[in-house]
């Protein structure tokens, strides 16, 4: 199965709604520092200092969470390292990562590649790799990808997954014969996407009961999914609801959800080697399961993200 990023919901998540954050950011930012105030101005784009790596996030709980596990990971070696949170959309953190006020940032391979070449095909998580490193600023480049993803997923609800047998281990195709029995529920235009109901019918031959139009995978949709209002969703796969509510994640073997493999971007003159080993080693170690259950910690169990970065790092043996 070949996949075009360029619809897939999750590009949006990791751009749109940050945009508007890093807009009023920017308003107020203009209003109350002075002109050469410019520390905590995520606009302000100076250069890293020479033997500091300046690891970036973008504004929602996920990125933070990573790019602790990247800078803490790097701390361990002996790297100085200074943080950049919540900076926006990716945009900017784009421009701050080509102009090397930010060394690091925690990526997703197929929405970056989605941002850099809208018309891309993914057909491998190499092949996405490989073409987003072609379409990167010479000065940047992608260093391995993490099993862990965040993308679109078809989730079912525990009673629908308990009364037809679903677990961890059913595949979308599972769904063929019950189909028609379900309301599956997702944002408006999840219906008419390739990587929505369409691509679902043409992949997988799904046809199902109906379609309620709710949000993007937000609280509408948990909440229906939960009360049973629909019995299938789409949910992203790090969403800590997928824990609190036991919903089951069906796996897409034709991948036509694409990929969204959490991958470092590094500005390569700001990371040394020890760099470069030290954030693969994280990403070998980082699985969708994992990433999850982390994310649930932070958004569930309210605790500091760097505490988290810190136990799971010290966990996997990374520190």
């Amino acid at each position: 199965m070949t996949s075009t990023a360029k619809s897939s919901r999750s590009r949006t998540r990791h751009t749109g709604a940050a945009a508007v954050a890093l807009t009023a950011a920017a308003a107020l930012l203009a209003g109350c520092s002075s002109s050469d105030d410019t520390s905590d101005n995520p606009l302000a784009g100076e250069k890293a200092e020479a033997g500091t790596v300046v690891v970036g996030s973008n504004n929602f709980a996920e990125s933070t969470l990573l790019a602790d596990i990247y800078g803490e990971a790097l701390k361990a070696k002996g790297l100085k390292v200074t943080y950049k949170h919540n900076i926006g959309s990716r945009e900017t953190t784009y421009g701050l990562m080509k102009n090397g006020s930010v060394t690091v940032l925690p990526e997703y391979n197929g929405a970056l590649l989605a941002y850099l070449d809208p018309e891309a095909e993914q057909k491998s998580t190499e092949a996405v790799n490989t073409a987003a490193k072609a379409q990167l600023d010479k000065k940047l480049t992608l260093l391995e990808s993490s099993p862990a993803e965040n993308k679109d997923s078809v989730s079912v609800n525990a009673e629908t997954a308990e009364k037809h047998g679903l677990t961890a281990e059913s595949t979308l195709a599972d769904l063929k014969d019950i189909a028609p029995d379900l309301v599956i529920g997702g944002s408006p235009e999840f219906q008419t996407r390739q990587q929505g109901l369409k691509g679902l019918e043409s992949v997988y031959g799904l046809k199902f009961k109906s379609f309620k139009a709710l949000d993007a995978g937000g609280p509408l949709t948990q909440s229906a999914l939960t009360k049973n209002t629909v019995q299938a969703a789409d949910i992203f796969t790090t969403d800590p609801t997928i824990i609190k509510e036991k919903f089951v994640v069906l796996k897409d073997p034709e991948n036509l959800f694409g990929y969204a493999n959490v991958t470092p971007l590094v500005h390569k003159d700001g990371l040394s080697q020890e760099g470069v080993d030290t954030l693969n080693a994280v990403s070998a170690k980082l699985d969708t399961k994992t990433l999850l259950d982390l994310d649930a910690q932070v958004q569930l169990d309210k605790k500091d993200p760097l505490d988290v970065a810190k136990e799971w790092l010290k966990t996997a043996g990374l520190v």
